[in-house]
């Protein structure tokens, strides 16, 4: 097999492997570039965050996505199920004109707010079990979940609640806590609004950043070029 041949052998190799094969066949400085470097598992994970992000500050994202739209808020435990067919059908007969969509775009307007919080949450991120979250496709995202969720709600609502305010979904539910009873009964305030709306949002960005990484995942070209090329 002439230099060439070898090359183009090589090389297939190496594209076809993935990101779990290609990981134990590095030596051990392209293994920690893997494992928190610039073109390792936080940069997957920083570029999976911004696209995610880009995506749901777009107009309509939350709203149209039926999977991660944000419902009305229901505060505590009890009767929630009764409170949200209530105002669900106070949705459907107008009362509540359109809230549920300025709730949505709410999120929209934190989202697109939001890099700077999940950079700095990223950059935290220790990464010490790589090998571990490698092997998932979403592994990144999990395990930024689990580290990081209550910093970033923390950061996440004060984004929210100024959103809820420009958008005017404070000062909607309260006038329309003066006009009908059953939105009183339901016990919402600044601040259950607020909780509520981050809670759903935050999920909606995680699913949304699971699904990039795991499309980064499946193109490792696209999430760690930097490693690749330097040994390809």
């Amino acid at each position: 097999m002439d230099r060439v041949q070898f090359e183009h052998s090589r090389r297939a190799v190496l594209l076809g492997i993935g990101v779990t094969g290609l990981a134990a066949m590095m030596p051990t400085a392209a293994r920690a570039q893997l494992s928190g470097g610039s073109g390792g598992l936080s940069a997957i994970l920083g570029r999976a965050t911004d696209s995610a992000l880009d995506k749901l500050a777009k107009p309509g994202a939350f709203y149209d996505d039926k999977d991660i739209r944000i419902g009305l808020p229901i505060v505590g435990k009890s009767g929630g199920g009764l409170l949200r067919g209530i105002l669900n059908a106070g949705n459907r007969l107008g009362i509540l004109d359109g809230i549920t969509r300025k709730i949505n775009d709410a999120a929209g307007v934190a989202a697109g707010e939001a890099k700077p919080i999940f950079r700095d949450a990223i950059d935290d991120l220790s990464f010490e079990d790589a090998p571990g979250i490698i092997r998932e496709d979403d592994g990144g995202t999990q395990y930024l979940r689990r580290s990081s969720n209550d910093t970033l709600h923390a950061k996440l609502e004060p984004l929210v609640d100024d959103a809820l305010e420009k958008i005017g979904v404070y000062e909607q539910f309260d006038d329309l806590s003066e006009k009908h009873s059953f939105v009183r009964a339901a016990g919402l305030d600044r601040q259950g609004i607020n909780r509520s709306v981050t809670d759903q949002g935050l999920d909606g960005i995680f699913a949304y950043v699971g699904n990039e990484e795991r499309e980064f995942r499946k193109n490792p070209l696209k999430g760690i070029g930097g490693v690749l090329g330097d040994i390809l």
